[in-house]
């Protein structure tokens, strides 16, 4: 296959790369030697630099050794963007163990699910989720808990108010159970680290639940090798690096594909100060740029947006930022503009998915840039356009079709699904779902995102999910789930709801309700309620005559 995107390439990205056969927590290893002194975190005013960050997860490998991990055995990391999440992630790989990738915001339904399905042995997360865990810890079959608290690191001054100010006031942690420890613990643990024999290619790293296109969340089987090439091709693609002297502001979550391997691993890979965001704020996040001096900004189009449109932008210095690159959602060419005008910095849309590490397409970040497109193929990444009934007849140029990949960053399949994996892995090539199209200088256009899925601020919500939490409201008789377009989140969530004969509701109760058994990010923003809804003879929804609605009321305005 002629590979026509390589004349596209910037000066300096390599077409292939010679990928070491390490464990991934070795990235951090090599830091702490190359720049020891660096920073690596700070949270809060507390941090810490290379040389702590590496010893720290020395330690914390060895306690949770202590505490019964073997290789192979499942870590769940329940955490937002604070130093036990980069502690717990990089120790349990040192131990051998397979993270498992939890959102702090799972309702216990959602979590309960993620521990059975991926067999967690030990749960790792802050006081401040206790209560969610707790609903659950009886229903499970994790054998240790170990949580910590967010005054763990801070400043001794901010640590002593934390307490005081916190709201709301955590569920009191049960500790003199012997199932569970404190986070901090692992303070009374040696450095000396035994390494456990590791295959980078065949043993697992993390486990990165997705919901795939049925809404019934999968768990990505992650290699050492996948997330560590990755690594290696995103760092490629940024010809104008430092190391050793950029800083990143982590705003996207770390148990996101695309915050692990963009925003933790990147910046440990180059020895990049980490500035930790574990709740983004616009204004705060001015703050941060202005005052660390922050280069790299990885992000989704809605931080981007909120920042160049907030009101008291112009009173801080965001002049540092040198490239960013945007995913989870297509890039408008009016947020890029904004953004670019006002740093000086670059801004390019990228595009992956979590079964690829996550990312696989880039814009060049000093080339040629297209408004639209997804980019080029990563270094050592295949992609073509192959027809969407068999997948078997590559399309011509220009002409839409399924995006498929291949690449040393493609998942080892589904965990405990073989029959999904086949479907989505045949040949090497993974079959994304995404229909695309590519141009004649191997430019690549997404033309529908996974047909039905939404997504809201960066995270994917699947309408069957939502719609089967609505069905079992005593009261609704029959729902369909469609996104709709939102200036700043991309798109947002909306309910079409079919009440039970002689039975009434308000939009308030549904939507209550929707909160009480899915992640904030996934409840409907708007619900309408109608009489009957567009289905077809076997009852299949048509989502897409709701959306061509919705789009018809604002066509008018668009027209003008």
């Amino acid at each position: 296959m002629e590979r026509v995107w390589y004349s596209h390439y910037e000066r300096g990205v390599p077409r292939s790369i010679d990928y070491p056969e390490k464990p991934l927590w070795k990235i951090l290893e090599e830091t702490a030697k190359s720049y020891p002194s660096n920073t690596a975190i700070w949270f809060e005013g507390w941090q810490c630099d290379y040389r702590q960050l590496f010893e720290f997860s020395c330690q914390f490998s060895n306690f949770l050794r202590a505490l019964g991990l073997e290789k192979g055995d499942k870590v769940g990391i329940m955490l937002p963007n604070v130093p036990h999440y980069i502690i717990s992630y990089y120790a349990t790989l040192m131990a051998g163990g397979v993270i498992v990738q939890l959102n702090p915001l799972y309702t216990p339904n959602e979590l309960e699910f993620m521990l059975n399905d991926s067999e967690t042995k030990i749960l790792i997360t802050l006081d401040i989720f206790w209560d969610t865990v707790d609903k659950v810890k009886d229903k499970v079959k994790v054998r240790k808990y170990v949580v910590g608290k967010v005054p763990d690191f801070l400043p001794f001054v901010k640590g002593f108010l934390y307490p005081l100010v916190a709201k709301p006031k955590p569920k009191p942690v049960p500790f003199d159970d012997e199932h569970i420890h404190r986070f901090s613990e692992f303070m009374k643990y040696s450095s000396d680290f035994k390494e456990v024999d590791i295959n980078p290619s065949e043993d697992l790293a993390v486990l990165q639940y997705t919901g795939g296109t049925t809404g019934t969340p999968k768990g990505v089987m992650l290699t050492h090798f996948n997330i560590l090439a990755n690594t290696y091709q995103s760092v490629s693609w940024f010809t104008q690096l430092e190391p050793g002297s950029e800083a990143t502001l982590c705003i996207i979550p770390f148990f996101h594909s695309y915050g692990m391997t963009v925003g933790l691993n990147f910046s440990v890979k180059i020895g990049a100060k980490m500035v930790l965001m574990p709740k983004y704020h616009t204004e705060d996040a001015l703050k941060l740029i202005e005052k660390h001096k922050i280069t790299l900004l990885p992000g989704v189009p809605q931080i981007y947006a909120t920042i160049s449109n907030h009101p008291k932008v112009s009173k801080y210095n965001l002049r540092s930022i040198k490239a960013c690159i945007s995913g989870a959602a297509p890039l408008p060419l009016k947020i890029k503009e904004d953004f670019e005008r006002l740093t000086g910095g670059k801004l390019v849309e990228g595009y992956g998915l979590s079964e690829a590490s996550p990312v696989t397409h880039c814009n060049p970040i000093y080339g040629l840039n297209k408004p639209g497109s997804i980019g080029l193929p990563f270094p050592d990444t295949d992609a073509k356009i192959v027809d969407i009934e068999k997948g078997e007849k590559e399309m011509p140029i220009g002409e839409p079709g399924e995006l498929i990949v291949k690449g040393p960053q493609v998942m080892k399949g589904y965990w405990k699904r073989p029959d999904e994996t086949s479907k989505v892995l045949r040949d090497g090539w993974l079959y994304t779902g995404d229909i695309a199209y590519m141009d004649n200088d191997g430019y690549f256009y997404i033309v529908d995102r996974k047909k039905e899925m939404i997504i809201v601020g960066g995270f994917n919500v699947y309408p069957r999910e939502v719609e089967e939490v609505l069905i079992k409201h005593p009261k609704v008789k029959d729902a369909i789930v469609v996104g709709i377009e939102h200036p700043i989140k991309g798109e947002i969530v909306k309910a079409y709801v079919v009440l039970k004969e002689g039975e009434s509701a308000s939009v308030d109760e549904i939507i209550n309700y929707c909160k009480e058994n899915l992640a904030p990010y996934k409840v409907p923003s708007e619900v309408e309620f109608r009489k009957e809804l567009p289905r077809t003879v076997i009852g299949k929804a048509l989502r897409r005559v709701l959306k061509e609605e919705e789009e018809s009321k604002f066509k008018p305005f668009k027209d003008k």
